[in-house]
């Protein structure tokens, strides 16, 4: 496959899944705070770092309020994280590479970006409750995702495609977790409390993980919540079970049944191992969000080592 075309495949995958997670992002913290003032800089500024565009916020807005986080997370042109921009790049990542998609494909992008523009052009972030809109964000991105796997050959094309999906993913289940932790910066107090354990539960609804939760563990305990999060190898978007899925795409791009051929395949399969064998109470003992932030920045080094096993060689070798 074309290195061209693989990498776009890639990162139109990463961009709708982005969007999907930033969609998620707005839903549990208004979960989080339905107990909170709803203009508290303590609130709304969390959900800004966790995504790593706090010094882009601040750069861009002097205060820290409800509507302007929405606006910058959601809508802003500025912003090359937000779900509008996140959704342009992904129709026009798309757009060119409109052979190797399915027609259903493609429409269903353009339904996104269409509504992700109305939404821009009727102000959604100045709403008192715009959770419907991102509720809406998250069907059709899952709407995508169904369409997507329903009418796409298990080629390199779609592999590469899934690898972009479940990097994305994992990293931002991570960021889901440590929106708790930011939370509780501000409110030691209520750890173990009865609203601890119900921004627990928001938190474990906002990535759908609730129901297979409670079949799993039944009660409800930060410990075991994390652990579901962080560490089960059959819930999908658990950061463990997304590497697994990730790696058995990167072997099915390079044939490998085991082992490596590449650094991006050494990088990733010592990542699964780790978490394959990892206990959360040593987790949580060593610090979970040091944890969380140690495995985000792993995940930036496979993401650079797949850019170059294989889509910087392949571009040299085609010019030559």
């Amino acid at each position: 496959m074309l290195s061209r075309v693989a990498n776009t495949m890639y990162w139109m995958n990463r961009y709708i899944e982005r969007a999907e997670n930033y969609a998620r992002f707005m839903d549990v913290n208004f979960n989080l705070a339905l107990e909170s003032p709803s203009e508290t800089i303590e609130q709304w500024k969390p959900l800004v770092v966790i995504t790593g565009d706090w010094p882009l916020y601040e750069s861009l807005y002097q205060k820290v309020n409800k509507k302007q986080v929405i606006y910058f997370l959601g809508f802003d042109p500025k912003n090359p994280n937000s779900i509008y921009n996140c959704i342009t790049n992904a129709r026009e990542n798309a757009r060119a590479i409109r052979p190797e998609l399915t027609k259903e494909v493609w429409e269903q992008i353009n339904s996104i970006y269409f509504f992700v523009c109305k939404g821009l052009e009727k102000k959604r972030w100045k709403s008192d409750d715009p959770r419907s809109f991102f509720k809406k964000i998250r069907e059709d991105c899952q709407l995508l995702y169904g369409i997507f796997d329903a009418t796409i050959s298990r080629n390199d094309g779609w592999h590469f495609g899934k690898i972009g999906q479940l990097l994305e993913r994992a990293d931002k289940t991570s960021r889901v977790i440590d929106v708790k932790y930011h939370i509780l910066l501000t409110n030691t107090e209520a750890v173990g409390t009865p609203l601890d354990l119900m921004q627990w539960a928001a938190l474990l609804k906002s990535v759908s993980a609730y129901d297979m939760y409670r079949k799993k563990y039944g009660k409800l305990t930060a410990l075991n919540i994390s652990e579901f999060l962080i560490l089960d190898k059959t819930f999908p978007r658990s950061m463990l079970c997304c590497l697994i899925h990730a790696e058995q795409s990167l072997h099915a791009i390079t044939g490998n049944s085991g082992g490596f051929s590449t650094s991006a395949e050494k990088q990733l399969g010592k990542l699964k191992s780790e978490l394959e064998f990892a206990e959360i109470a040593d987790i949580f003992n060593s610090g979970l969000h040091e944890y969380i932030d140690g495995f985000q920045q792993r995940l930036n080094v496979i993401s650079t080592h797949f850019y170059n096993s294989f889509f910087t060689t392949q571009i040299e070798q085609i010019q030559q």
